[in-house]
């Protein structure tokens, strides 16, 4: 249905008259991690070190780090991390024909470190430090103001014990300088180190779901949800899309045992693809969205499977499980080809399983990378937006956003998705998209009697093998 023609003049003069409140929008930064793993204590750990491998140009690997969890007590196994690097070798020079910047094999080998080979806490403490609690600390020391992120799979006791050291050789001030340059995500809590963490250093940033398992944001990497289709995390689909015919990597991820990748929603949200924003774990993204509360104890699923860690109540704001109310959209036969459908969820682990179709497809496209040319291989679509990602719009006010310069490196048709993420802002009403799959779009502000935000997000997608996508986040300042 067209607009009319009054409505039309009556929106480009209120765009025309807008207040809008434009924030420079910072330039793209390349996120640094350190990973702490104890690889070989379930298979799911090296499936997420290969996948990370693919991400390595667009995420500085400034350590890979062997360490034990309640799942592997005594031992570490940094071999098996070099063994997923020899791997990656192997394919390197193909990926860099994809994208700029993968770096080399002897780069990543260098910064494979180890802890101790003990469990939990009884590794924290005087004449306890690693070659990792020792790098860790050089990367804090560094001159890179960034801030250093510590990706958990397992333990955090490496983690413990660089805390540990720093504070007892350091002066107050310079530990909390360094205190401040660090952000931690950790896979819940594999030995009891990470409470005691988070009661030591009560303003670390710290992401985690505590307690049993079942009660853990990360599951909805794995989980298997009743009324969608799960296709990406079945067994054949990575047997076709990962695992056979894509080279050396593809040859090594191995079977699951327990729940694929487990830990990998610990690294998705470092990936710069428009809508991750991991300084703001608030706004969601491909790792999940969490808030900064103190959760009670109740709802940790103190009775779940937790590996034997003792689960205490949190003293302090962590960010933790975040509801989405989520409608998945659906593609129409006829008519609109993509609407917003009819079925709706409500969880804290919908936060990560809304994104898994897109970033499965942006793994099994990477994949490709690593034995195909260019021309063979898919390439994610480039978002532009003709309007600020940051705006301030009057109540009642109409205004537009156009992303219709967004294209596509391999020449595929695009589509677009535009969608309110509610929990991301402050205001929680309705807002109304009258068609979400056009290029432009006008949206009146919903009236406010006092300031609120509004997260509006497009989602382009080619028609390319496999589909890929990438966003835009528009933040929206309601005026009264």
């Amino acid at each position: 249905m067209k607009v009319g023609y009054w409505l039309i003049v009556l929106v480009l003069l209120q765009v025309c008259v807008a207040s809008f409140s434009v924030a420079a929008t910072p330039s793209a930064t390349v996120n640094r991690v350190i990973v702490l793993t104890d690889i070989e204590a379930d298979p799911d750990d090296t499936q997420s070190l290969i996948r990370l491998m693919l991400y390595s140009n667009q995420i500085e690997l400034q350590g890979l780090i062997a360490t034990t969890s309640v799942h592997q007590k005594t031992k570490i196994a940094p071999e098996s991390i070099r063994k997923v690097i020899h791997a990656y070798g192997k394919v390197q020079s193909n990926l860099a024909k994809h994208e700029a910047n993968f770096p080399a094999e002897k780069t990543l080998l260098s910064v494979v470190k180890e802890g101790l080979p003990i469990y939990g806490m009884a590794a924290v403490g005087e004449g306890k430090d690693s070659e990792g609690s020792d790098w860790i600390i050089k990367m804090l020391d560094s001159n890179d103001e960034r801030p250093l992120w510590i990706s958990v799979w397992g333990g955090a006791n490496t983690l413990a014990q660089s805390l540990y050291k720093l504070k007892a050789t350091r002066s107050e001030m310079e530990v909390k300088k360094l205190v401040a340059k660090l952000r931690v995500y950790t896979i819940s809590d594999q030995d009891d180190s990470g409470i005691w963490i988070r009661k030591n250093y009560p303003d670390l940033f710290y992401i985690v779901s505590p307690g049993g398992y079942g009660a853990a944001t990360w599951t909805g990497m794995n989980m298997v949800v009743e009324g969608i289709d799960n296709t990406t995390i079945s067994n054949r689909w990575f047997a076709e899309n990962i695992q056979q015919g894509h080279g050396s990597l593809g040859a090594i991820y191995p079977d699951v045992a327990y729940g694929v990748e487990g830990d990998t929603p610990a690294f998705l949200s470092l990936i710069p693809n428009g809508v991750n924003s991991p300084e703001h774990p608030n706004w969601g993204g491909w790792g999940g969205r969490y808030e900064l509360y103190i959760p009670e104890l109740s709802a940790m699923d103190i009775n779940g499977f937790n590996g034997g860690i003792p689960i205490e109540k949190e003293n302090r704001l962590i960010w933790t499980n975040a509801v989405d109310n989520y409608t998945p959209p659906v593609a129409g036969e006829f008519g609109r080809a993509t609407r917003v459908g009819n079925k709706s969820f409500s969880d804290f682990r919908a936060s990560i399983w809304r994104w898994r179709d897109e970033f499965q497809h942006d793994f099994a496209a990477r994949m490709d990378w690593t034995t195909k040319s260019y021309a063979q291989a898919n390439h994610p679509p480039v978002v532009k937006l003709t309007y600020p990602e940051f705006m301030s719009v009057k109540s009642g006010q109409y205004f537009s956003l156009d992303a219709h310069q967004s294209s596509d490196p391999d020449g595929d048709s695009i589509s677009f998705f535009w969608f309110v993420y509610s929990e991301a802002g402050s205001y929680q009403g309705d807002v109304k998209i009258n068609a979400e799959n056009l290029a432009r779009i006008t949206i009146q502000a919903p009236k406010v009697e006092k300031e609120a935000t509004l997260h509006i997000i497009v989602r382009v997608s080619d028609k390319g093998t496999p589909q890929l996508s990438r966003y835009k986040r528009v933040i929206v300042t309601l005026l009264p």
